[in-house]
């Protein structure tokens, strides 16, 4: 049976993959996908969802714009990375469908409550959508399966010292999320830096041939600009999102420890650190399942392979 997912995401080039990924498989029923602000405004995140959504002809899967600002802070987002569209580099169609009039949480809630089996929830942006959802019908709880998310870090972040961006836009989100007792799958920094993509792997994936996969590697071009700046220490650029879409599809690619995991939304130097307890240090019972190590040769061939499946387009 197909795996129902909700895509919650903030496109963002490396969301933009996920979506890809995750429409190329079988194995998953995508539900809906709303969008969150993050790595551009809400205005241009939502547009860019339908472009994505356009270019593969699924106009079949309805999308739904959400909070824009998280839950008690002003907005920050990550334009220096992903460019004046969010999508920067390839030329994307306009959209050639609209948004559901339904809000996101309204979406999710409709999806997840008539779904036939439990629904995992995805989230690649900021955790302000989850965390509504989950306060504005606790009674659908039991119908979600898992939330494997994207964001976070045991060990130094991205866009603090100590936090990773995702979790340092909405704190008090992730905070709520983290408290749900839902199960959680925690893509955080530690693997997602592993997953790094190569010069020589984006000319395999432009070598495909099929449109989408050109697509993939021009956005991988522009993505690999930000990345090669030495302050990071990176050979290639890494694909934080889509780790979610390779967990569900292929989890032997991954180490996953069992951790407690608390958010840090007041510390004057570490606001949106997510305090990882690897060695139960706390004594507090695991909330989540966090990802520290990835066969990064694996996850190529895993994204060569998803790519191939749209040939004949």
């Amino acid at each position: 049976m197909k795996r129902p997912v909700i895509l919650d995401c903030d496109p963002g080039h490396d969301d933009a993959i996920s979506l890809i990924l995750a429409l190329s498989s079988a194995k998953l029923d995508v539900l809906a996908v709303t969008t969150s602000a993050g790595n551009q405004t809400p205005e241009k995140t939502l547009n860019n969802a339908l472009r994505v959504l356009t270019l593969l002809g699924r106009h079949d899967i309805p999308v739904a714009g959400g909070a824009p600002k998280p839950l008690a802070r002003e907005l920050i987002i990550a334009d220096n990375v992903h460019g004046e569209s969010g999508l920067d580099g390839p030329k994307l169609p306009d959209p050639a469908f609209a948004p559901v009039a339904q809000s996101a949480i309204e979406l999710m809630a409709d999806k997840v409550r008539n779904s036939q089996q439990a629904v995992t929830l995805v989230p690649t942006g900021p955790l302000t959508n989850i965390a509504l959802f989950l306060a504005a019908h606790p009674e659908l709880h039991s119908n979600i399966d898992s939330i494997v998310l994207m964001g976070g870090a045991a060990g130094v972040g991205n866009w603090t010292p100590a936090a990773e961006f995702n979790i340092f836009v909405d704190p008090e989100a992730a905070d709520m999320v983290f408290k749900s007792g839902i199960p959680i799958v925690m893509c955080g920094l530690d693997v997602t830096h592993e997953a790094q993509i190569m010069d020589e792997d984006i000319e395999r994936i432009r070598a495909i041939n099929n449109p989408i996969a050109k697509c993939v590697a021009e956005l991988l071009d522009f993505f690999m600009i930000y990345h090669r700046d030495p302050k990071w220490g990176f050979t290639g650029a890494p694909l934080h999102d889509p780790c979610t879409i390779a967990w569900l599809l292929n989890p032997s690619l991954f180490t996953a420890i069992d951790c407690w995991v608390g958010i840090e939304t007041k510390g004057e130097h570490t606001q949106g650190m997510t305090v990882v307890d690897r060695y139960q240090l706390t004594g507090k019972p695991h909330n989540a399942k966090v990802l520290f190590n990835i066969d990064r040769s694996g996850f190529v061939d895993f994204i060569v392979e998803r790519l191939n499946d749209y040939s004949g387009l």
